[in-house]
C-alpha cells in the first residue's frame, strides 16, 4: 500500500523593523560602550530581560533585539533564540546583556553556565561573542569580557 503524500509548507523569513535608536559612539570599544546602548531597555524593568546587539565586521551595531523576557531572577535563554537573528543579519559578532532586578550584576551559575555554551555554539556557527554583560543598578555592570570568563 503506497504511502499518502506529505504536505511541506515553502516559507520564507522576513525580519521586521520596530523602531530605532540613535547611538552616538557609532562602534562597540568597550564594555561600557555596550552598557550605554542597552541600560534604557534594561535598568527600569521589574523581570528579567535579555538583550542581544548585533555587530557588523567593525563591531559597529546594526540590530538590537529582546531575546527573552523572564521573572523577577531568570530568564530562559536558549542558543537557538541568541542566533537566529545574528545568522538572518550576516553579523560578524554579537554581544548579550541581560539585567538583575535585584540591582546585583554578580553572575549566577547558570549566567556563567549559558554563557559558556553561547561561546561554543558561536564558535561553531562562525559568530563571536564578544561579551556577555550583566546590568545592575546605577553604573553598575558585569562584563564576562573583563573578568576573564569569554
Amino acid at each position: 500500500m503506497k504511502k499518502p503524500s506529505k504536505r511541506v509548507n515553502i516559507v520564507s523569513l522576513k525580519m521586521v523593523k520596530e523602531a530605532s535608536v540613535l547611538y552616538e559612539n557609532r562602534k562597540v570599544s568597550s564594555p561600557n560602550d555596550a552598557v550605554d546602548l542597552v541600560k534604557d531597555f534594561l535598568q527600569e524593568s521589574d523581570r528579567e530581560k535579555c538583550i542581544l546587539i548585533c555587530l557588523d565586521t567593525k563591531n559597529q551595531p546594526t540590530f538590537l533585539t529582546t531575546i527573552s523576557i523572564g521573572s523577577l531572577n531568570s530568564s530562559i535563554i536558549h542558543p537557538r533564540e541568541v542566533f537566529k537573528l545574528a545568522i538572518m543579519s550576516n553579523s560578524a559578532s554579537i554581544i548579550m546583556a541581560h539585567n538583575h532586578p535585584s540591582g546585583d550584576p554578580s553572575p549566577s551559575k547558570e549566567d556563567m553556565g549559558i554563557t559558556k555554551r553561547l561561546v561554543e555554539a558561536g564558535g561553531i556557527l562562525g559568530i563571536k561573542i564578544i561579551d556577555h554583560i550583566i546590568v545592575g543598578d546605577g553604573d553598575r555592570y558585569y562584563s564576562f569580557k573583563e573578568n576573564d570568563h569569554i
